[in-house]
């Protein structure tokens, strides 16, 4: 209870926590505001209607990985989607456009640069995928939305409404991880996911035959998938490093003994955000008149799903990793400091030794997001619970939550630590940091 009091001891961190509260607050609000012209209760039967077709399970992931609110037809409908997109599009530019990678080595500069690229390109991803929105769920005839119907002025509207929602939406996220605590973003998905997740399970032990054994059933999984995910999360291949010992005169410098930590999830949630994007396309061809065998042949559940599934994951956990760490700079990066791997010679062999180390470490956090993914289809399938609560209590949400909230508690503990204080959880800190208390 004292470290929880200690949080709101400190004047800066105080104000920091309520700051990112009222924000996360005005979020939420806006999941409250409809869309001009909306009929409340049509977005209900709509809701329950589209979660199961193809389109609800398109819905499903997106609104599961973003916090969106995709098919409730609100002002902040489409979320972070646009901003992520546009991230993750220039976070790949960045490895193979030239220019863009001098960019990024020109410190704060450079990355203030890229970060308003990333701001500009969001704007048309934006409108793109609230065109989506506006056709295929606000003015679907089979949904009834818009009781008197649309016109093109009413369309531009509300795509203007959405892209303005998202902009706001981005603009918090920012200011979040300015002023609050965390990163905004990650905050803004975070705190979507678990808005959703008492509704849904209560939609879903109202119509469960035996609602207290299921609890208690889920409540079993999604304890264990938690502690794997925690303990995944947190784990660490540390590769010695030692720096060169340089004599200046009677002083001596260097020969310090540090580490080179490789996390086991290098590339975090990245590989299941690929892998779902493609299966978006079986379910998409699936709709075209004759084309429904391809969506019966890649539906969940399926033998051939799970395989192909996990291979994409598989796929994207080294390409993502690769393209993200660069074993060659780091070899270089530790010659030019004066530091070595001990018994590995600088330069290429060193190069090589990172190489080898982590195809192993991408390996072993590839089938661990495999298992994670699949979980909830096999959850689904077996215990016939409804894919929209799997989607949120499944692994794929559990991990971004988990994710996160290991970085705020880390953040606390960094400015609790500063000042003095015990860390937020007992032992918290450094080895270095506990014994200097």
């Amino acid at each position: 209870m004292d470290q929880v009091l200690n949080l709101f001891r400190i004047p800066e961190l105080r104000r920091r926590i309520l700051y990112t509260m009222g924000l996360l607050f005005i979020y939420r609000l806006g999941f409250q505001i409809p869309l001009p012209g909306i009929d409340i209760g049509a977005v209900k039967e709509a809701a329950n209607a589209v979660g199961g077709s193809s389109l609800g399970g398109l819905f499903g992931i997106m609104n599961a990985f973003t916090g969106a609110g995709i098919g409730n037809a609100v002002l902040f409908s489409l979320g972070v989607m646009p901003y992520i997109s546009a991230s993750i599009i220039f976070s790949i530019l960045v490895k193979v456009v030239p220019s863009l990678e001098a960019l990024s080595k020109e410190g704060a500069a450079g990355q203030k640069k890229i970060n308003q690229y990333t701001r500009w390109a969001t704007l048309p991803i934006c409108i793109l995928q609230a065109f989506f929105v506006l056709v295929g769920v606000i003015l679907n005839p089979n949904y009834g939305l818009v009781p008197g119907g649309a016109s093109f002025a009413y369309g531009v509207t509300v795509i203007v409404a959405l892209t303005a929602g998202t902009m706001f939406i981005m603009w918090i996220g920012e200011q979040i991880t300015e002023h609050g605590i965390g990163n905004g973003v990650s905050l803004i998905i975070m705190c979507g996911i678990v808005a959703s997740l008492p509704s849904s399970l209560q939609a879903f032990l109202s119509v469960a035959e035996q609602p207290r054994q299921m609890s208690i059933l889920l409540a079993t999984l999604w304890a264990a998938t938690v502690l794997v995910v925690v303990y995944i999360t947190r784990g660490q291949r540390r590769i010695p490093i030692h720096q060169a010992k340089l004599t200046r005169g009677r002083r001596v410098i260097g020969g310090s003994k540090h580490y080179l930590p490789l996390s086991v999830n290098q590339a975090g949630v990245m590989p299941i955000i690929f892998a779902s994007a493609l299966f978006m396309v079986p379910n998409l061809l699936g709709a075209i008149p004759g084309m429904d065998w391809f969506q019966r042949l890649f539906a969940g559940g399926s033998f051939l799903y799970i395989v192909v599934y996990c291979a994409l994951i598989f796929f994207f956990s080294f390409f993502w990793t690769k393209l993200m760490f660069q074993p060659d700079d780091i070899a270089n990066n530790l010659k030019e400091y004066g530091s070595f791997v001990p018994g590995i010679r600088p330069g290429k062999a060193t190069s090589d030794y990172l190489s080898f180390v982590l195809g192993r470490i991408i390996l072993a956090g590839a089938t661990f997001l495999a298992v994670i993914a699949v979980l909830p289809t096999l959850v689904t399938s077996n215990l016939h619970i409804s894919p929209m609560v799997a989607y949120f209590l499944g692994g794929t949400s559990i991990l971004i939550v988990v994710g996160v909230a290991l970085q705020i508690v880390d953040k606390l503990n960094s400015f609790l630590l500063m000042r003095n204080y015990d860390g937020f959880m007992k032992g918290g800190g450094s080895g270095w940091a506990r014994r200097r208390g």
